[in-house]
């Protein structure tokens, strides 16, 4: 089954609405922009979300100290780092027990990066599609930029991710939309349903 992540959660009914979808994560973004959030925000969403929804901390060049005390916090049990995050970092974060997902812009994966996933991106929320035709992913790969309830079946069929990672793609008017929501993963499922019977 593909995973799905939900990202750049902002508000109480924006986790409603996860917790209702049940998303395999949910994303929330320290790093600059206009989903993000501070500690003190992070913590009161994560109260409320659904503990069977892994909570994804998203990061741009955040020291490691900084996240590990999120995790401490029980804020985030992932970290999802963009624009840094060497060899160094990256097991600094996995000794202290946090799952990481490092992320590539429009950039070949360094296999080298002992991460837990890898992800790859259009852009810091550049909301454009990647280019799929000549992506060879493997099994620990999310794949973000530019998914929406209408694309994102085509994008698994095509590439078969491990994960799938959205966030203005189920906004209407700059919000998290539940239907959109909804409708994306059931999208997801539909795709993994035409995977079985053709396996089959």
């Amino acid at each position: 089954m593909t995973k799905v992540k939900i990202c750049g959660l902002m508000t109480a009914a924006d986790v409603n609405a996860v917790n209702s979808a049940q998303p395999d994560y949910a994303g929330f973004v320290f790093a600059r922009g206009r989903h993000q959030l501070d500690k003190q925000k992070a913590a009161k969403l994560k109260r409320i979300l659904d503990n069977k929804i892994q909570a994804v901390g998203v990061f741009i060049d955040t020291p490691a100290s900084e996240i590990i005390d999120l995790f401490n916090a029980g804020i985030i049990s992932v970290a999802q780092l963009h624009g840094y995050g060497n060899q160094e970092m990256i097991g600094q974060l996995r000794t202290a027990g946090i799952v990481t997902i490092r992320v590539f812009v429009n950039e070949p994966i360094n296999a080298n990066l002992n991460a837990n996933f890898s992800m790859i991106d259009s852009g810091y929320g550049s909301g454009n599609l990647l280019n799929l035709d000549n992506l060879n992913v493997d099994h620990t790969v999310f794949l973000a930029g530019g998914l929406t309830p209408i694309n994102v079946s085509q994008a698994i069929n095509k590439i078969h991710p491990f994960a799938v990672d959205v966030s203005s793609g189920v906004e209407t008017d700059g919000k998290k939309d539940p239907e959109k929501i909804n409708e994306f993963i059931k999208q997801v499922k539909r795709s993994d349903s035409y995977a079985r019977t053709q396996t089959n």
